[in-house]
C-alpha cells in the first residue's frame, strides 16, 4: 500500500523561512541588547563628553543626536534594537528560503538539513566576515557624516564582492576532474575565494575615520559585539530553518514546485 504525499512548495518553505528568521532576530536583539548596548552608551558618553568640551572651549557644539532632545530617546533605540533585528531576521530568512529553493539540487548534498546549514554558513562568510574584516562597524561616535554614501556604497560593493567570493569558492572546487582527492578540491575552493576577496580589498577604498582618542578597547568590545549579533543571527537562522524544514521532503523532492510521490506504508 502506498501514501501520496507532497513536497513543499516555496511557500511552505518561505513561511517556515520568516518564521526561522523571526526566531533568529529576536535572539540576535538579545545578544546585542545584553552585550552591545552597554558599549553604545559608553560611545555617546565619549560623544556628548566631547561636545561639551568645544562648547566650554567657545567652538560650536556638535549637533546631538542621542540626548534628551533627539527624535527618539535612548529608551526608545533600545527598544526599537529588538523590531530591526526581527526585521532584519524576517528579511534574511526569507531570502534562505528563497536560495534554498532554488539552489538545493545544485548543491549536491544529501541532506537537506546539510544544504540549509551550508547556505547560512556561505551567508554569514560572504555577508558578515568579508566585509568585517575589511569595513569593520564603528560605535556611533565614530564616522564623518560627510563620507556617509561613500562609506554606504563602499559597504555594499564589499557584500557583492563577498557573495561572489563564496560562489566562486564553489566553482573552483567542482574544478577538479572527478577522480581528485578532497584536498585538492579544497584548494582549489580556497584559492577561489581568496582570489576574488583580495581583488575587492585591493580595489574598495580603506576608510579609517576613528579618531586617535578614542578608547581601543571600547573600540575593539563593539566591534567583537556587533560581529556576535551577526553570527548569533545567522546561526540560530541557520538551525532554527532546518528545524522546520518538513520531514517528509527528500533530496530529491523539494524543488518548491509542489510534486507528489508515493511512499510506501
Amino acid at each position: 500500500m502506498t501514501q501520496s504525499r507532497t513536497a513543499p512548495t516555496y511557500g511552505v518553505l518561505l513561511l517556515r523561512g520568516l518564521l526561522a528568521g523571526l526566531i533568529a532576530g529576536l535572539l540576535a536583539g538579545a545578544f546585542a541588547y545584553a552585550l552591545g548596548e552597554p558599549k553604545v552608551d559608553a560611545a555617546i558618553a565619549i560623544e556628548e563628553a566631547a561636545a561639551h568640551a568645544e562648547a566650554a572651549s567657545g567652538a560650536p557644539a556638535a549637533e546631538d543626536h542621542h540626548g534628551e532632545d533627539a527624535l527618539v530617546s535612548r529608551h526608545g533605540q533600545k527598544g526599537g534594537l529588538f523590531l530591526a533585528t526581527a526585521l532584519f531576521g524576517v528579511a534574511m530568512g526569507g531570502l534562505l528560503a528563497t536560495a534554498y529553493t532554488l539552489l538545493r539540487r545544485r548543491l549536491r548534498t544529501e541532506h537537506d538539513s546539510h544544504a540549509a546549514l551550508g547556505l547560512a554558513a556561505a551567508a554569514l562568510l560572504g555577508m558578515v566576515l568579508v566585509p568585517f574584516v575589511k569595513y569593520p562597524p564603528n560605535p556611533p561616535a565614530v564616522g564623518d557624516p560627510a563620507t556617509i554614501n561613500q562609506r554606504t556604497i563602499s559597504y555594499l560593493s564589499i557584500v557583492v564582492i563577498g557573495l561572489a567570493a563564496v560562489w566562486a569558492a564553489v566553482i573552483a572546487a567542482r574544478a577538479p576532474h572527478a577522480g581528485a582527492a578532497d584536498w585538492v578540491r579544497a584548494a582549489a575552493g580556497l584559492g577561489g575565494f581568496l582570489v576574488v576577496v583580495v581583488v575587492g580589498y585591493v580595489l574598495l577604498p580603506n576608510i579609517d575615520e576613528v579618531p586617535e582618542t578614542f578608547p581601543p578597547s571600547l573600540l575593539w568590545n563593539f566591534r567583537v559585539t556587533s560581529l556576535g549579533t551577526q553570527v548569533t543571527l545567522w546561526a540560530a537562522l541557520g538551525l532554527a530553518f532546518t528545524a522546520l524544514l518538513p520531514r517528509s521532503a527528500s533530496s530529491e523532492a523539494v524543488t518548491g514546485r509542489g510534486r507528489t510521490e508515493s511512499v510506501p506504508v
